[in-house]
């Protein structure tokens, strides 16, 4: 297929891409593809990964904390200039959506590999882009006209438009800063940890509200578009496969649509993104009811981690041509290609299904993959790799491609027994129940699956078929001893591992060790399920709480974990509110 008329107008040699894993890894590779040098930037837990292996240079942002590294947007420019580059790539999340960051970015006489930031701006801001959707008759639910400003708000927009609500952070994306509710009493302890989860993933913490479709579909059409005006409609995706909020399996095309949903999603997607000045590749969201009511969701204006169902059922690489239209390529039309075939994508995730999904940073021992017809794996990682607990638990994603979707669903089976990843849990369990299940395979095209399908109707069969991983604490990142060298004159930072030290003769450097007895942990001690910042306490020190009740929230892999009480009685903290947990770390005892 010829995509572009005209090809680049502005000369790019060399990128930097500021993110990390899969995406960075699929950047580099299409760096390559188009005869582009690639830089990476890296958090310390990063320094041995694939990415920052495979890109032609690769410099450390030191530390490991999102604040310090991915997301701190003048150490990034100051990298991307002092390395030469002409460009930077965002990939998804950290400062993708960013507006601030783009127009940094083109300051500095940078290309920005996304939409302008005006743009980002305004559909990055949902009222905004709601009121956008608007404009184009776009369908949509009743939402709040603006930020909610207090919990009392919120649960007043749930009393005059009932249950359920979503609360959703104004300047957010992928899930995270999303809360549903589904009973008035928690209406404002969500409003709450949504505003919290927003300010921790996306720096602002402004939410709104809108009505929550129940049972919906969740849909959405890929777009690119260049910068001469012309917007063109790629396809459909469904991703209803998801758990609170967050994807695990999508397709493409869309199955089930009838033509008139599939014309609307197209026609209206187009005119959001030609109405509000769009360029590069974007995703516009549906939520599609089991009525047939279609409600326009938001738009990532960004490159979404599901994108390459739509690359092998169109023969589009989007990364590739994202960087052109940077460079100011020209777009042949605004057709829509005709798939070929049907592509699933399962986000392979140091997660454990059987304990609610917890994330499960630490060491890959083996990480095998499948192969074959129809397979791809897109990794970040790899067997000796470390799943660091700072980052997103995603460690690749397996599409699998076939004719059919019946036969994309037959070739997913065979990989999903082949892949092999030992160390850190994975979601791969949970993958193979699924295919498992008929309200998903759909043979007699009655699709079931819904938003929250994975939360209760697939609950009993999903707990009856995986068992718990055993627990992995996950390894600790050693600390870097970073000093000042020269070489030829000229100044530059080494950084060692402080580990090293310890090996030193006697007089050579200062051991590093660790003291201190371990508080004992029996049946009274709360202890942290998943590995994380204990960000809150929800109780004070002394009081008695109940089982069942919230007592602490754990943010982990940015997201957020409620910590509940496992028994009634008098509660005495251990831990304190910023503490860095492992695995099972106690937290408090309840006697």
């Amino acid at each position: 297929m010829t995509l572009f008329a005209t090809g680049p107008s502005r000369p790019l040699n060399r990128l930097l891409i500021a993110n990390r894993g899969e995406i960075a890894v699929r950047i580099i590779r299409a760096c390559r593809d188009e005869g582009i040098q690639s830089v990476a930037i890296y958090a310390d837990s990063d320094r041995d990964a694939i990415f920052v292996r495979m890109a032609d240079q690769a410099h450390a942002l030191g530390g490991d904390k999102p604040a310090d590294t991915y997301l701190d947007a003048a150490k990034i420019i100051a990298i991307a200039k002092a390395s030469g580059a002409d460009a930077i790539h965002p990939g998804y999340g950290f400062l993708s959506e960013r507006a601030d960051f783009a127009q940094a970015v083109q300051d500095a006489g940078l290309i920005w590999v996304g939409p302008d930031p005006a743009v980002i701006e305004a559909l990055g801001d949902k009222i905004e882009a709601r009121r956008i959707a608007e404009a184009v008759g776009a369908p949509l639910v009743a939402g709040t006209p603006g930020p909610v400003e207090t919990p009392a708000d919120a649960l007043a927009f749930a009393k005059a438009h009932g249950l359920p609500i979503a609360i959703k952070a104004a300047f957010g994306g992928g899930g995270r800063g999303m809360k549903v509710a589904w009973r008035l009493d928690e209406v404002e302890e969500l409003f709450e940890s949504a505003t919290r989860e927003a300010l921790t993933a996306f720096g602002r913490g402004e939410c709104f509200i809108e009505q929550f479709l129940d049972r919906p579909r969740h849909i959405e059409a890929q777009v690119l578009a260049d910068k001469h005006g012309t917007v063109k409609v790629i396809g459909t995706r469904d991703c209803s496969l998801q758990r609170r909020n967050q994807k695990l399996v999508e397709e493409a095309p869309a199955p089930f649509l009838t033509d008139e949903q599939r014309a609307r999603i197209h026609d209206s997607a187009r005119k959001i993104c030609a109405h509000a000045g769009y360029s590069g590749a974007g995703t516009v969201e549906y939520l599609l009811s089991a009525n047939g009511t279609i409600s326009f969701l938001e738009v990532n204006t960004r490159l979404q981690v599901e994108h390459p169902v739509t690359e092998e059922t169109t023969g589009i690489d989007l990364v590739r041509g994202m960087i052109r239209v940077a460079q100011g390529a020209r777009l042949v039309d605004d057709s829509v290609p005709a798939p070929r075939g049907h592509s699933i994508e399962f986000r392979i995730n140091a997660e454990d299904p059987a304990r609610g999904f917890l994330p499960t940073p630490g060491p890959v021992r083996v990480f095998d993959a499948p192969s074959g017809p129809g397979v791809r794996v897109d990794s970040g990682v790899a067997s000796g790799s470390v799943v660091p607990g700072s980052f997103d638990s995603m460690m690749a994603k397996l599409i699998v491609t076939g004719a059919t979707r019946a036969e994309a669903l037959a070739r997913a089976a065979r990989a999903l027994r082949e892949f092999r990843i030992e160390g850190v849990a994975s979601v791969i369990p949970f993958d193979q129940a699924v295919l498992e299940q008929g309200d998903f395979l759909a043979p007699d095209g009655d699709f079931r699956v819904h938003t929250r399908w994975i939360e209760t109707d697939f609950a009993d069969a999903l707990a009856a078929a995986v068992a718990p991983h055993g627990r992995v604490s996950p390894a600790a990142s050693a600390p870097m001893l970073r000093v000042a060298v020269e070489i030829d004159g000229k100044r530059h930072e080494l950084g060692l591992p402080a580990t090293l030290l310890a090996a030193l003769p006697a007089g050579g450097g200062a051991a590093v060790s660790a003291s201190g007895d371990a508080p004992a942990i029996d049946e009274a001690t709360v202890t942290a399920p998943v590995a994380g910042t204990l960000t809150l306490w929800q109780v004070e020190d002394g009081a008695q709480v109940e089982r069942g009740q919230v007592v602490a929230v754990i943010e982990a892999m940015k997201m957020e974990t409620r910590v509940e009480a496992h028994r009634a009685g008098k509660l005495t903290r251990i831990a304190a509110q910023g503490d860095t947990l492992g695995f099972d770390a106690p937290l408090a005892r309840i006697d």
